[in-house]
């Protein structure tokens, strides 16, 4: 993972977990890396998070504890290059995160997507709660049909019961606030590729001070403590 690098395998997971988990900028780790007298340019940090967070949460995801059968969907905005995009993301009644993704738009088609890789990776949710948003309400019920039909095992499907309410999705926009929180200070993104890695990164670090991984269920490891682990 870390082969022909010009630096320290530590190094680079330090930069790359403090810039994910951490209000800094990329300026504030050259200069925190100058203290403990490494030199590294602020834009190789960059490149050090976009070309690893994939990689990472790749790790992390064969690693992590399956979600329950109650979800909460919904969609918050990101700016990239001054635009307005859409993160979908859904979470469990246990608040863990099931899955995310990043769209440039806001639609039934980027919705049913969303959607649709969730139940391929977590299979089918008894409910999903959603706002008023009758385009999260069509993709459901039109993945929920595709995935019935494309079904082999014989069984009688149930079908995926829809809540809509506002106050009841309240557990999800809390969720959002996570990562809100660390987009805020990078005065949004450059490009449509490095916010899909960076975003992912984020995700990975909240799901891990969720203890979503196997290996961190009552252990109390500390991040620093999951990252080795990702990479060992």
């Amino acid at each position: 993972m870390f082969k022909a690098r010009q630096f320290d395998r530590s190094v680079i997971l330090l930069c790359v977990r403090w810039y994910l988990a951490y209000n800094l900028r990329l300026r504030n780790l050259e200069e925190m890396m100058a203290e403990r007298g490494i030199s590294v340019d602020h834009a190789t940090v960059g490149r050090w998070v976009v070309r690893y967070s994939p990689e990472l949460l790749d790790r992390f995801n064969l690693r992590k504890r399956a979600v329950s059968r109650r979800w909460h969907f919904d969609e918050t905005y990101i700016k990239v290059r001054g635009r307005w995009m859409y993160l979908y993301r859904a979470i469990d009644n246990h608040g863990d995160t099931v899955e995310f993704w990043f769209s440039e738009r806001r639609n039934l088609a980027a919705a049913k997507r969303f959607l649709s890789e969730a139940l391929k990776r977590h299979g089918r949710p008894e409910r999903i709660v959603i706002d008023g948003s009758q385009t999260n309400r069509e993709a459901i019920l039109s993945c929920d049909t595709t995935d019935r039909l494309q079904d082999r095992s014989r069984r009688e499907l149930k079908p995926i019961r829809i809540r809509q309410s506002a106050y009841l999705n309240n557990r999800i926009e809390q969720d959002h606030r996570a990562v809100k929180r660390r987009v805020k200070p990078m005065l949004g993104f450059k490009s449509m590729a490095s916010a899909r890695a960076i975003l992912g990164g984020i995700e990975l670090v909240h799901m891990m001070r969720k203890g979503q991984a196997k290996y961190a269920r009552n252990s109390g490891l500390s991040l620093a403590e999951q990252f080795e682990t990702l990479v060992a």
